[in-house]
């Protein structure tokens, strides 16, 4: 997978697995006044979220406008990209419990989290179970997949994966291979087809081509991971700015609205992004990174200013 100069993998080792995980190193993102200047930074984190091939990739061309101020912390989840794949039926609390033990290893004062989709709906709850872990949330299209009583597990998709060996032939024929993930960025992931490029799909294959890498897939196509987040949102107190892809087909941005306004106290900021779908992050990474600036600054502030 191609990682950005001046970044390099580390690990930190949860219940489920070691993560891999990237940040900034070297001289590239130093303050030349003082070499220790990053340990000292505030950490940012930014979560990938979930679909055949995801991986910290997702994040890539966004998280390095950020190296000079905050020290970046940017994991492939367990079951995804470099970190360990172990063979397992993955369910909502693995990730929930995964994403409070990374944090809790790397970062020793509250974390500002950028996170997308599924991951950012798991965040949410993260946050609801330990807030003190916090200080604020950027969050694009999060959402349970089952929100508002919708049900995920009737979906076409979610009937093939469950049902033995035509699991394994979906994923291999739909997930691991190029054309397949061409397809799906083009015509479901991206509003503009044109903004695929052949990067995007190597790094997506990469991911998938991993030896173990279809259960956490195939448990996230089958519906294992999905929820209604609705019922969980007005819990949250963490500082939350959403970003919201019109085009966004799994989940439009009604959606999001209907969420945001059960919990106007701690979702301070809505943003839908117009001719953008699912992840506005590899759609129009210089827009989001644009507006994750913009975000970070204010939800720092008490929410009477």
């Amino acid at each position: 997978m191609s990682i950005p100069p001046g970044f390099e993998k580390r690990s930190a080792v949860t219940s489920l697995g070691t993560m891999a995980y990237y940040t900034a190193t070297g001289p590239l993102w130093q303050r030349p006044a003082d070499s220790s200047a990053t340990e000292a930074l505030p950490a940012l984190v930014f979560l990938h979220g979930f679909g055949g091939g995801s991986s910290s990739y997702e994040w890539s061309k966004v998280y390095p406008a950020f190296a000079a101020d905050y020290r970046i912390l940017a994991p492939d989840l367990i079951g995804w990209g470099s970190s360990d794949r172990p063979e397992r039926n993955y369910r909502i609390e693995d990730y929930i419990k995964t994403i409070i033990e990374f944090i809790e290893q790397t970062c020793s004062e509250p974390v500002r989290v950028v996170a997308s989709s599924l991951t950012a709906a798991f965040t949410i709850r993260a946050a609801i179970a330990r807030p003190e872990l916090f200080q604020s949330l950027i969050l694009t299209t999060p959402a349970g997949l089952s929100d508002f009583g919708e049900n995920y597990s009737r979906s076409i998709f979610a009937q093939i994966v469950s049902i033995p060996i035509l699991d394994r032939l979906f994923y291999s024929a739909g997930v691991a291979n190029p054309a397949g993930i061409r397809a799906f960025l083009e015509t479901r992931q991206f509003a503009n087809p044109n903004r695929t490029y052949d990067e995007i799909v190597e790094a997506y294959l990469e991911s998938a081509e991993q030896p173990g890498a279809e259960y956490a897939a195939l448990s996230f196509v089958r519906g294992d991971l999905c929820f209604d987040l609705s019922l969980y949102i007005a819990q949250l107190s963490v500082p939350t700015a959403i970003l919201w892809g019109r085009q966004s087909q799994f989940t439009g941005p009604e959606i999001g609205k209907r969420l945001a306004r059960m919990n106007p106290s701690a979702i301070r900021y809505f943003e839908q992004l117009e001719d953008v779908g699912l992840t506005p992050q590899l759609e129009l990474p210089a827009v989001t990174a644009g507006l994750i600036r913009r975000f970070l600054p204010l939800l720092d502030r008490p929410a009477a200013e």
